[in-house]
């Protein structure tokens, strides 16, 4: 089981940038892959970007050429890095951890775009 919490969420204008970070707890990082989804307001949860055991990555069309996820399994964290930020990335960003059949998700971190 990997355990993860979030942070780094936090409000910033439009086209500013982000860093979330996802520290997950657990002998079982190296074996799990990471996603981060997001929520908005009256919407469905929708994954964003994901990374294998191997670090193959996978991106929303929304987001791919802004948003960069990336995995330390040395210190068993993922981050997101987020650019060129819009007003419609607005939302709740949860990591979450896949291992052997199990999903396992941190609490989340708001972050607001607006000027």
């Amino acid at each position: 089981q990997v355990q993860p919490v979030e942070s780094g969420g936090g409000l910033v204008q439009p086209g500013g940038s982000l860093r979330l970070s996802c520290a997950a707890s657990g002998n079982s990082f190296r074996c799990s892959a990471m996603n981060w989804y997001r929520q908005a307001p009256g919407k469905q949860r929708e994954l964003v970007a994901s990374i294998t055991t191997s670090s193959t990555t996978q991106y929303a069309y929304s987001v791919k050429g802004r948003f960069t996820i990336s995995r330390d399994n040395a210190k068993n964290m993922v981050y997101l890095q987020m650019n060129s930020l819009k007003p419609e990335n607005t939302a709740v960003y949860y990591c979450n951890s896949q291992y052997r059949g199990g999903s396992y998700w941190g609490q989340g971190t708001q972050v607001t775009v607006s000027s």
